[in-house]
């Protein structure tokens, strides 16, 4: 009995999706004609439609593996050992020395290999 309602409820799943895309296409072309409203009348009426069109979705298969996903996501962020201030800035310094060494490196071959260049060719650079 679960499946079969799974399943019908995955049918219904094209119909939903159009009426997201409806809603959707409903409050460009509302926020484009009605474009002489007031801001906060337009921007009230977007955000009450992209809401609409969001809880929409949520009751598709899809959208609904979505949110158990950022649900999942929200709780492994909550069990990952977040490095202090301290440990951020000197990691942060570390890359911009290598990276200024590694800069470095690349220039003096890419001299240096001009200069090889330069005299295999006979021509000055």
């Amino acid at each position: 009995m679960n499946t079969s309602v799974e399943n019908n409820q995955a049918s219904l799943d094209p119909i939903k999706w159009l009426m997201v895309a409806t809603v959707v296409a409903a409050v460009v072309v509302g926020n484009y004609v009605y474009q002489d409203v007031a801001l906060v009348i337009r921007l009230a009426g977007v955000i009450i439609g992209l809401g609409l069109a969001a809880a929409m979705s949520l009751t598709t298969v899809k959208g609904k593996a979505a949110w158990n996903f950022a649900k999942e996501a929200r709780i492994e962020t909550k069990k990952v050992i977040w490095p202090t201030r301290q440990e951020t800035l000197q990691t942060a310094f570390y890359v911009f020395i290598v990276t200024l060494i590694a800069g470095f490196l690349l220039w003096l071959l890419d001299a240096i290999l001009v200069e090889v260049i330069a005299f295999l060719t006979g021509q000055g650079a």
